[in-house]
């Protein structure tokens, strides 16, 4: 499911309108944002937590060249799945197929 879709199932299930279902995606996709930007973890009981890891810059040696270069600190976005989720895809029978 892509965004759109998203969007357009919301609209359904909601009966709202897909841009007022539009809204209410972008506003969540957002504040997830924010919040991992300033490295808040985000909860959602029984679905994950979203959080942020982080390396530290450190030096390492090119092998071509055999100098000491500096590789700079990076943060990538990280999701662990709450057990509860783990454990209701485990116990459907019937999984459609990916696409």
């Amino acid at each position: 499911m892509n965004k759109s879709q998203l969007i357009a199932e919301l609209a359904k299930k909601m009966d709202i309108s897909q841009r007022e279902a539009k809204v209410i995606v972008d506003t969540v996709f957002e504040g997830l944002e924010e919040a991992l930007i300033k490295g808040e973890k985000v909860e959602l009981r029984d679905f994950g937590i979203f959080f942020v890891r982080e390396h530290k810059e450190f030096s390492r040696k090119n092998p071509r060249t055999g100098k000491t270069i500096k590789v700079p600190r990076r943060r990538f976005p990280r999701f662990r799945e709450a057990k509860a989720l783990k454990e209701f895809i485990n116990s459907v029978d019937d999984q459609p197929k990916s696409q």
